[in-house]
């Protein structure tokens, strides 16, 4: 079979869309039960796609827990609106992971080398625009990088 004919060939990966989200001063819970729970007032941005931009609006957090010294568990919630004035609500769970002494430099706010960081997430869009409504029935994956005012990532369809 070639993977053109095979149903079963693996997904390849489409360029969807860059973002840099800034975010505000997290807000520790504290250690719980489940980790360390924090969360992380999400205050603007940008994206930009294949022939489109949007802006991140103010308003969404990423809640974020620790787990343990080498990984976090993060699911933002927050609002683009595009250069069009379509929103698009965006869903995005994330894993994030390395030696526990660089994450420790990431929950301070630390600038840490991104390579030496594992963080990859998968977005999900809901929209009321028909124009933009294949979103909602496609999967997407990213990488991202967290700076210490700001998250940067990369979206891709898988295809």
């Amino acid at each position: 079979m070639t993977p053109s004919t095979d149903p079963l060939a693996p997904p390849s990966l489409q360029f969807f869309a860059d973002l840099s989200v800034t975010v505000g001063k997290p807000q520790e819970v504290g250690a719980t039960a489940q980790g360390l729970r924090r969360l992380i007032p999400i205050t603007g941005g940008s994206a930009a796609g294949v022939g489109w931009t949007a802006q991140v609006l103010a308003g969404g957090a990423d809640f974020q827990l620790v787990v343990t010294g080498r990984m976090a568990i993060l699911d933002a919630r927050y609002c683009l609106e595009t250069d069009g004035g379509d929103l698009i609500y965006v869903e995005n769970r994330a894993i994030r992971s390395g030696p526990p002494e660089l994450i420790a430099r990431l929950v301070r706010g630390e600038p840490v080398d991104p390579a030496q960081i594992y963080f990859r997430c998968s977005p999900r869009f809901e929209t009321a625009s028909p124009a933009l409504q294949w979103i909602t029935e496609r999967m997407f994956v990213g990488t991202g990088v967290r700076q210490p005012d700001k998250v940067v990532m990369r979206f891709f369809e898988l295809a």
